[in-house]
C-alpha cells in the first residue's frame, strides 16, 4: 500500500489509540472544571483536590464494607457514600464560601477556590489517611488485540482504558442532556451570564452553586474512580488536574464535548511526540507537550476551539 510498511502503520494506530484513551482520563478531570466554570463562571483550582478526596472516601468505604458483605453490594453502597461526602463538601463550599461571596470579581472567587483546595487536600487525608490505596473496583484490566484482520497481530489494547472511554461517553451525553433539555440546566446557563440578572428574574443563585458543585462532585468520583483504578489512590492525584488545565484551554472553558476533544488531541498528541520526537531531543516531550500546545492556543485562539468568544461591549 503506496510502499508504506505495514507494520509501521499497525505500530502508529497502536500509539494513536493508546494517546486517545489516555486522552480519556484527562477529559474527566476537565469535565469538572468546565461544568463549574459553565455554570457559575469560577474556575475550579480545587477540582484536583475534589477527586482526590472522591477517591479517598470511595476505596476507604469500600474496603470497610468489602470486608463484612459481597462485591456486589460493598461496590455501590461505597460509591453512595462517595457521593454522599461530595454532596456534604459542595453544601459546606456554597454555605460558607460561596454565599458569602455573591457578585464579587471573578479574581476573588478563583482565589477562594484556592483556599478550598488545600483545606479539602489537608482533611481528605486527615480523615482518610495519605497512603497509597490500591481500588479494585472490578474493572477488567488485560490487554487485548484488535483489528487483526486489518493488520498483522492487532493492535494492542488495554481493556480498563475501554471502560474509561465508555464511562466518558455516557457522561458526556448525560451532562450535554442536563444543560440543554432541563430547566435547572438552563438556570445553570443563566447564572453563568449574570450573576445579578438572574437573581432579579428569581433564579436562587444559592441552590444553583450547590447543584453544579454536586454534580462536579459526582464527576470527580468517576475521575477518581479510572485513576485510581490505574495508579491507585494517593495524593499525586491532586496533580492530575495540572494535566486538565491544557485540554480545557484547547477544548474551551464553557464547552463539555469541547473537554472531550481537547482531552483527545492532548492524549495522543503527546504520545505521538514522545514516541515520534522524543528520541531526536532526547525525550521527556510528554511532559510538557500539552502545556506548549496551550500556550499557543492562547496565542491564537483564547477561548479554546469550541468556546464561546467572549466580547466586551463599552
Amino acid at each position: 500500500m503506496l510502499g508504506i510498511d505495514p507494520t509501521k502503520i499497525a505500530f502508529f494506530a497502536e500509539v494513536l489509540v493508546s494517546g486517545l484513551l489516555s486522552g480519556v482520563l484527562y477529559a474527566l478531570v476537565a469535565l469538572g472544571f468546565v461544568l463549574i466554570f459553565k455554570a457559575s463562571g469560577v474556575f475550579n483550582f480545587a477540582q484536583g483536590a475534589m477527586v482526590l478526596v472522591a477517591g479517598l472516601a470511595l476505596v476507604r468505604a469500600f474496603g470497610w464494607l468489602e470486608a463484612s458483605m459481597p462485591f456486589w453490594l460493598a461496590l455501590p453502597l461505597a460509591i453512595i457514600f462517595a457521593g454522599a461526602v461530595m454532596t456534604g463538601i459542595a453544601w459546606a463550599v456554597e454555605r460558607f464560601v460561596l454565599r458569602k461571596l455573591v457578585n464579587q470579581t471573578a479574581l476573588t472567587l478563583f482565589m477562594a477556590t484556592i483556599g478550598i483546595s488545600f483545606v479539602l487536600e489537608g482533611l481528605g487525608q486527615q480523615i482518610f489517611g495519605a497512603q497509597v490505596y490500591k481500588l479494585d473496583l472490578g474493572l477488567p484490566r488485560d490487554n487485548l488485540f484488535a483489528l487483526e484482520s486489518l493488520f498483522d497481530g492487532g493492535i494492542l489494547l488495554n481493556k480498563l482504558d475501554l471502560w474509561s472511554a465508555v464511562l466518558a461517553a455516557v457522561l458526556v451525553a448525560a451532562l450535554v442532556i442536563f444543560f440543554q433539555k432541563t430547566r435547572m440546566g438552563r438556570a445553570l446557563r443563566a447564572v453563568a451570564d449574570d450573576h445579578s440578572a438572574a437573581q432579579s428574574v428569581g433564579i436562587p443563585l444559592t441552590r444553583v452553586w450547590f447543584v453544579v458543585w454536586t454534580v462536579a462532585g459526582l464527576v470527580a468520583i468517576a475521575a477518581a474512580s479510572i485513576w485510581g483504578s490505574k495508579v491507585g489512590v494517593q495524593f499525586s492525584l491532586v496533580f492530575v488536574s495540572l494535566k486538565a488545565l491544557p485540554v480545557i484551554i484547547l477544548g474551551g472553558l464553557t464547552s463539555i464535548p469541547g473537554a472531550i476533544v481537547g482531552g483527545l488531541l492532548i492524549g495522543a498528541g503527546e504520545k505521538l511526540a514522545e514516541v515520534y520526537l522524543g528520541p531526536s531531543v532526547g525525550g521527556g516531550i510528554e511532559q510538557w507537550f500539552a502545556y506548549v500546545v496551550a500556550l499557543v492556543v492562547l496565542l491564537v485562539r483564547p477561548q479554546g476551539l469550541f468556546g464561546d468568544r467572549i466580547i466586551e461591549r463599552i
